[in-house]
């Protein structure tokens, strides 16, 4: 087992990771830019580096400066959590080339899975459903409006080697196909160094569900059931459940089958997430695969009792998994709410600052994964993301009674947040029945917005 690991990240997920080290008894080594000096898990590590200014660039995008900091504590892996470099082959070939073990796969599986071309034809070979669109990456508009014409429209264009949400357009017409075009290869260009864009058909209104993946270096591939993922907003995930209500027995045995021959086909090893798009008729398609692990993995972590990061970090060390296939067994339901620092009311603006007070939920079933307390400060420079609350319980409605009670029991005062907003989705009788499909915030978004406003303002009868 490693001595000591560097945790390459910063926020909830840095502390997650340090935490799962700590119970395994190894040491960490947290890096940090100057405007997180402050932060929890810096506090609590082992050792702390800091690698450069507040701009993600100069520090938790430096590589160099990472891999100085984890040769000269003497780390013998590196943990590159989510985002920022997590999904970088480049970075995962460094650390290997540097003597450290990745947590995470190799840069080669990581650029079979992060191409959305490769992987969709990697798939078709393998028999996992795929959504009708490009063989490849399209050379240009004028490329994409004849592919476009063959699968017919609405139609998404979707960066090669992209990821949260960026570098996607919907395009309903020829017309809008152009712009649309440049305009999602240049935040592609500027997310990801690749400007390369995919075309697949649009699937109007379909849920989102997604599948976590490990697999060993032993050969053996497993799932731990499913997540439904389709309360969002432009691509960006606001509350997500597990396991997703509208799968029958027999949809999420197939639909796992699927999701592990998907990762074989891409040779995976470590934690992973294959993510499917279901229709109205119960038809699923391959969306991607997500080389890393989620931001909403807790909530899989509450329905089978298994550590992922713990996971994560033994099959890196080249452990085989603790657990088979049959093992595996679905216990009650949980939700996670994202809490952002945003304000839904002003087009979600972003809205950083210093918390000058937080107050946590609690109780039987609560779990709450942040790195905030009172006093700290939520930098402008990074993701929103203020504090993940999850909930647990036997059935999907007491999960949902829990987590309004939880929300209801947040304070967090210094900034804005979505809060209030995911507290209403709970209250909708769509997400109480567990009818709600990708479009249903921006269907919703208003009369949510309305409601919120009345809440503020103290009118009861909402």
């Amino acid at each position: 087992m490693f001595k000591r690991i560097l945790i390459a990240n910063r926020g909830e997920i840095a502390l997650r990771i340090l935490r799962a080290c700590r119970e395994m008894e190894i040491e960490t080594v947290a890096v940090y830019s100057t405007a997180d000096a402050d932060a929890l898990s810096v506090q609590l590590a082992t050792h702390a580096v800091c690698i450069g200014p507040a701009r993600a660039a100069d520090s938790y995008l430096n590589q160099r400066a990472i891999l100085t900091a984890a040769l000269a504590t003497g780390c013998d892996a590196v943990h590159p959590g989510y985002g920022f470099l997590s999904e970088n082959a480049e970075f995962a070939d460094a650390c290997r080339q540097a003597g450290l073990a990745f947590i995470g796969p190799s840069g080669d599986t990581i650029r079979r899975a992060g191409s959305k071309a490769t992987a969709c034809a990697l798939m078709r070979r393998a028999g996992v459903p795929t959504v009708p669109g490009s063989d490849g990456p399209v050379a240009d508009a004028d490329t994409a409006l004849g592919i476009a014409e063959q699968v017919g429209y609405p139609v998404l264009l979707k960066a090669s080697a992209g990821g949260g949400g960026r570098g996607i357009r919907r395009v309903n017409e020829p017309a809008e196909l152009p712009a649309a075009f440049e305009q999602a290869s240049a935040e592609a260009s500027a997310c990801f160094g690749d400007g390369q864009m995919y075309l697949e058909k649009f699937i109007v209104d379909p849920r989102h569900i997604e599948f976590q993946i490990l697999a060993d270096a032993h050969g053996n591939t497993l799932h731990l059931g499913d997540r439904d993922c389709s309360v969002q907003r432009r691509n960006q995930k606001l509350i997500e459940e597990a396991p997703a209500r509208v799968l029958t027995p027999a949809l999420r045995e197939e639909m796992g089958a699927a999701a592990v021959r998907a990762a074989q086909a891409v040779e995976y090893e470590n934690a992973g997430t294959v993510e499917f798009l279901l229709d109205r008729d119960g038809r699923f398609y391959f969306m991607e695969m997500n080389t890393r692990i989620q931001v909403e993995h807790g909530i899989t972590e509450m329905i089978t009792g298994i550590d992922l990061v713990r996971e994560q970090i033994r099959i890196a060390a080249g452990l085989p998994l603790s657990r088979r296939q049959e093992d595996i067994v679905l216990t009650g339901h949980a939700i996670e709410c994202r809490v952002n620092a945003e304000d839904p009311a002003a087009n979600f603006r972003p809205c950083p600052g210093t918390a000058s007070f937080v107050h946590f939920p609690g109780g039987c079933g609560v779990r709450v994964d942040s790195g905030l307390y009172s006093g700290c400060t939520l930098p402008p420079y990074y993701d929103s993301l203020a504090a993940k609350i999850l909930t647990w319980a036997p059935t999907r409605l007491e999960a949902i009674r829990r987590m309004r009670r939880a929300l209801e029991e947040l304070t967090i005062e210094g900034f804005s947040t979505n809060a209030e907003l995911s507290h209403l989705v709970l209250y909708h009788p769509d997400y109480v029945r567990g009818a709600c499909t990708t479009a249903f915030l921006e269907t919703h978004l208003e009369e949510l917005v309305g409601w919120s406003r009345k809440v503020s303002e103290g009118e009861s009868s909402v």
